[in-house]
């Protein structure tokens, strides 16, 4: 402890020693390093940001592990030196996009100023937009990378920046390791060129929005089925992101005429006052949007996170009571309706990642669609798209953490588009005289009763990361035999590539990227899956159990004995 101390306090000294960081930032290190508990010094120095599986996202503050004019300017001067190295004599494009959170404006005016200066034409949107548009835009003006400021659904105190590359997708190896090392042979902030030449920045004009609803439009199915229930009542919520500016546009760009928006959190606004975290995937988050939802009698309610990427659906229930569905739920309902009304299944595919719902697998199985699985991270359905381009016929892809993706005209997961093909849905299941909870329970009588649930354990700062890290090594060298009396059967290892059968001992090779992941595979067909988080302090569980169901009436017997058995494997792994 005693030399990570000096080495924190040597790295937050050439801080104060730089003639480039500003008076304001030096005086929060001061106060820092004149604080009796190093703790918040430590966790502030003790590393550099680095690309994890959604980019560089930190707290924001003073200091080389957080989020501040300077981290982001490195980052920046590191991609402008590797984009100016991967395409030399090019004129380089860029295009940038930010999000409602504090600060976000100003570090996107730190990024264009470097881009800038380092010789890049940036196309930068006049204000706040969501994620998904800055990769239509990077594929639509041709842009050679892209970046967006953004924590996605983190607590107020983050930011981050999100690293795109050619094509539209974000950043995937060899491109990451390879910025990396450019961000790191910067050794001093002067290094970094701040000062913006304003002749190389342009704004993004309405026509690159015009152009994405069109896409829109091509992919929403049924348009005489939402003609004719167009005025089904709709609840929306941007929870004080970037969702505002887009998508009311596009349900009504769609044929909606009876959207609700959340008056009380429809204002972007930083400090997400009106909920504990502005993340769907929290039913707090969703409060107000359901209370909208049962004042109003809608169909259907949404609501969406800082940056647009990922949405949270609620429906409704006969009761008049809303259920919320959770990320492989919603995927599932949006394959189901997908996949039964698809007129071409030659030389189709969808994707999902290997911690999603295995429910799609089944149903692309019964319904003769390839369905390929992918590590977490919408990136790495991003370069598969990009590897079976012109081979295949993508189709749509999702990931339990709430972020879907139907067409190929984006290369990230979109809630915009995504708010449209629920409403879509929506539309059809009333067009049946049902709801889409009736149409959930429908598709698991059809396919198999699958249930799954998520468990956080939260570990912040130097401690934190490892404690997770020896967590991790506790499940790799000492495996469980069983989980809740039943076997562990298969043991899938991301991080040497090995797939063991452990009934015959076989060992057989995985055909991934190396990735600190873990699968436990049960004898009662239970899977358990653990990976620290790529974003957050977080080491997570996932929990997927499944039973067979055979008419609507045994659903509630069948979901809680499911519910039974998620509890009892959540009980065991807090234990652990």
């Amino acid at each position: 402890m005693s030399q990570l101390l000096d080495d924190v306090k040597s790295k937050a000294q050439a801080w104060l020693d730089s003639p480039a960081i500003d008076q304001e930032t030096k005086a929060e290190v001061k106060a820092l390093l004149a604080k009796p508990d190093a703790k918040e010094l430590i966790d502030n120095f003790y590393k550099d940001l680095e690309f994890g599986t959604g980019g560089l996202r930190g707290v924001m503050g003073a200091g080389s592990n957080c989020m501040n004019k300077y981290t982001v300017g490195v980052a920046t001067q590191g991609l402008a030196n590797y984009l100016n190295k991967t395409f030399p004599g090019k004129a380089t494009k860029v295009a940038i996009a930010y999000d409602s959170r504090n600060n976000s404006e100003f570090f996107a005016d730190v990024t264009a100023g470097v881009f800038s200066a380092n010789g890049i034409q940036v196309y930068m949107f006049e204000s706040l937009r969501p994620t998904p548009l800055l990769s239509f835009a990077m594929r639509y003006l041709q842009c050679d990378s892209g970046v967006v400021i953004t924590a996605s659904h983190n607590p107020k105190e983050y930011n981050g920046y999100k690293a795109y590359w050619t094509g539209g997708a974000q950043v995937v190896p060899p491109h990451d390791k390879n910025i990396i090392k450019e961000v790191e042979a910067i050794t001093s902030f002067e290094q970094v060129k701040f000062k913006p030449v304003l002749s190389n920045i342009h704004t993004i004009g309405e026509e690159v929005e015009k152009a994405y609803f069109e896409e829109v439009k091509k992919i929403i199915p049924n348009h005489d089925v939402i003609a004719k229930h167009k005025d089904i009542p709709l609840v929306y919520s941007s929870l004080h992101g970037a969702g505002i500016t887009m998508v009311p546009a596009t349900l009504k760009e769609i044929g909606f005429t009876n959207l609700h928006v959340v008056a009380e959190q429809e204002e972007p606004d930083g400090d997400f006052p009106t909920v504990k975290s502005p993340n769907p995937e929290e039913q707090s988050a969703m409060e107000m949007v359901i209370q909208k939802g049962k004042a109003v009698g809608a169909t259907m309610v949404m609501a969406t996170d800082p940056d647009t990427d990922r949405v949270g659906i609620g429906v409704r229930k006969a009761d008049g009571e809303f259920i919320l569905l959770n990320g492989n739920q919603a995927f599932s309902l949006m394959m189901y309706f997908i996949l039964k009304n698809l007129k071409e299944t030659r030389n189709t595919y969808i994707a999902k990642t290997i911690v999603t719902s295995e429910l799609v697998d089944a149903m692309a199985a019964k319904l003769g669609v390839e369905c390929y699985n992918t590590l977490t991270g919408f990136k790495y359905i991003a370069e598969l798209m990009g590897k079976l381009e012109g081979k295949k016929t993508f189709v749509a892809a999702g990931e339990e953490s709430y972020g879907y993706m139907a067409g190929d005209f984006v290369r990230d997961k979109d809630a915009v588009s995504a708010c449209a093909f629920f409403a879509a849905m929506a539309a059809s299941a009333t067009d049946q005289g049902k709801s889409l909870y009736d149409w959930l329970i429908d598709m698991y009588v059809e396919f198999g009763f699958y249930k799954e649930a998520l468990l956080n354990v939260t570990k912040k700062g130097q401690q934190g990361e490892q404690e997770i890290k020896a967590m991790m090594e506790k499940f790799r060298s000492n495996p469980p035999a069983e989980i809740t009396g039943s076997r562990v059967v298969r043991l899938l290892d991301y991080k040497i590539l090995k797939e063991k059968d452990l009934l015959t001992g076989k060992e057989t090779t995985l055909d991934f990227p190396q990735s600190d992941v873990l699968q436990f595979y049960l004898e009662n067909g239970t899977k358990v899956s653990v990976r620290p988080s790529g974003t957050e302090p977080k080491i997570k569980f996932y929990m997927a159990v499944n039973a067979p169901l055979t008419s609507t009436a045994e659903f509630p017997a069948v979901n809680k004995a499911l519910d039974e058995r998620i509890a009892a494997i959540e009980a065991y792994l807090k234990a652990v």
